[in-house]
This record gives structure tokens, sequence and C-alpha cells, in this order.
């Protein structure tokens, strides 16, 4: 086996890794995972945004 031919089979095995990820993350069983993380940061805002005594903390 030439040098060549092992930089043939991980290429073509780094390809397929790699189409394997993209279906995987890109597929219809994921999109509800990716529409939750999507609105993460307008989740942190609106905590941050919050007056202390409506989170529960003040002074007691």
């Amino acid at each position: 086996m030439e040098i060549n031919d092992l930089r043939i089979a991980l290429t073509l095995a780094s390809l397929v890794l790699f189409v394997a990820l993209w279906i995987h993350t890109w597929s219809r069983r994921r999109a509800a995972d990716h529409a939750a993380a999507a609105q993460l940061p307008f989740q942190e805002d609106a905590v941050a945004a919050e007056p202390a005594d409506a989170r529960g903390e003040g002074s007691e």
C-alpha cells in the first residue's frame, strides 16, 4: 500500500463522516432542539432584565 492510497482512504473516510454529521445535524428530529437553542440568548436577556424583587430576590 502506497502513501497515496492511505491519503485517499483518509479523505474518503473524512468525507463520509462529514456527510453523516451534516445529515444528523439537519435532520427534522433535531428541529425542536435547534429552535430551543436559538431562543437561549433572548431568555438570558429576559432574566437579566427582571428586577430583583420579581425573581424572588430582595432584602429580607
